[in-house]
């Protein structure tokens, strides 16, 4: 990548206003304040804690590999990594001797919750998965729908790099080079319908059906089955840079679908069965995902994998990444076929260690519910009320 530095900063730093603006920074609304003992919830744990000791741990691989003095968000805070990382270690202890209740843990420890935003009352959590689709490494007549490795032409500008004053730390921005200008990367639209990639040699393998491809693109990793059936794992390699948009909230919109009962698969079942509107449904989410080889995974944006039921996507412009938090929410109760029966109270301990074009905003939690059908079941029905909490390791006793 360095290549495209040398001989690209100078027309790059003249033609900021060619590629898409960065997103505006947090509201100041998104205030996490320190809880007095008596407003601590139970933090009853509803999971096997078996997994969350390595959760927590490759929390900790992603610290060891930064600085200590870099600074994290918590909400209009700035949280150095060695207290984050001095939390997950002293939280371990408790963990290893059992002392998890809060009068236990308050102790050590302070905990901090959203402070209520008129009209809001706490974070939207919702689920992800990852999907096991049928693929071929060459295109035929069964497979005919890409997946893109990152492309030549794509580049990434960091603006604060130039100007760190206006522009934030860790900020990006990507686009493509043509002709010694910076252009807006190709949409959705102009990859799949106008095949703008096709030369330019960066497929990386082909799937059966494009609505497939296209909610790959939103879990951002999965499983290729392969016809001799081997087992391959793809991951997030890069985005367009383009905006995520709802296709769910198009359809409803449009009165194609009702407002009640949307689920992922409600929506993926609607677009299969109206060829007529593919094109244009799918087109209306810009945002373009590219993906890579990966053979552990899935992988989350710490470069760790993630672990089912522990591991969730928040807006890291917001909550400290990698950083331990407490989940009080719902979750769908599931018939031994599948089929959606009721809700069911859901709260457990999370390490913040994904991202994702659509979780945006202090109240937005995207949990990783595993791998394959049955977590598909889950995370496509889970959009539910909740709160979440995020402890600190106390800095003065």
């Amino acid at each position: 990548m360095a290549w495209r530095w040398r001989f690209c900063w100078i027309p790059l730093l003249l033609l900021w206003s060619c590629v898409p603006q960065p997103a505006k920074e947090p509201p100041r609304e998104s205030r996490f304040e320190r809880l007095q003992p008596g407003e601590w919830p139970a933090l009853q744990d509803d999971m096997d804690l078996a997994l969350l000791q390595p959760a927590i741990e490759k929390s900790l691989v992603f610290y060891g590999r930064i600085p200590d003095d870099r600074m994290f968000p918590l909400g209009d805070a700035q949280i150095p990594a060695s207290l984050l990382k001095e939390t997950l270690a002293l939280f371990l202890e408790h963990l290893n001797t059992g002392r998890l209740d809060p009068a236990s843990l308050s102790q050590s420890f302070d905990l901090y919750g959203l402070r209520p935003i008129p009209g809001n009352g706490g974070a939207l959590v919702t689920g992800y998965y990852e999907p096991v689709l049928d693929g071929s490494l060459t295109p035929d007549t069964a497979f005919r729908y890409p997946l893109y490795s990152v492309p030549p032409d794509l580049v990434t500008i960091e603006p604060g790099s130039f100007d760190p004053d206006k522009f934030p730390a860790g900020e990006k921005w990507v686009g493509r080079l043509q002709d010694s200008r910076v252009l807006p990367y190709f949409t959705r639209s102009e990859i799949d319908f106008s095949k703008t990639l096709e030369g330019a040699n960066c497929h990386l393998v082909w799937l059966k059906d494009p609505v497939d491809a296209f909610f790959l693109h939103i879990q951002g990793s999965g499983v290729i089955r392969f016809p001799d059936g081997r087992l391959q794992r793809v991951g997030y390699a890069g985005a367009n840079g383009r905006p995520y948009r709802s296709v769910g909230k198009l359809l409803i919109d449009r009165g194609l679908l009702p407002p009640e009962g949307v689920s992922m698969q409600v929506i993926r079942d609607f677009i299969k069965s109206h060829p007529e509107l593919q094109s244009e449904i799918l087109s209306y989410n810009e945002s373009y995902v590219f993906f890579r080889w990966v053979d552990k995974g899935p992988v989350g944006s710490l470069s760790v994998v993630l672990t089912e039921g522990r591991s969730v996507a928040m807006d890291a412009r917001i909550q400290p990444r990698g950083a331990l938090a407490f989940l009080d929410t719902s979750r769908p109760r599931l018939s031994p076929a599948g089929d959606w029966i009721g809700s069911e109270p859901m709260s457990r301990w999370v390490l913040n260690q994904d991202a994702g074009g659509a979780i945006k905003g202090p109240g937005r939690v995207d949990l990783f519910c595993g791998t394959g059908d049955g977590a598909e079941q889950w995370a496509g029905r889970m959009k539910y009320p909740g709160k979440v909490y995020f402890l600190l390791k106390k800095t003065m006793q």
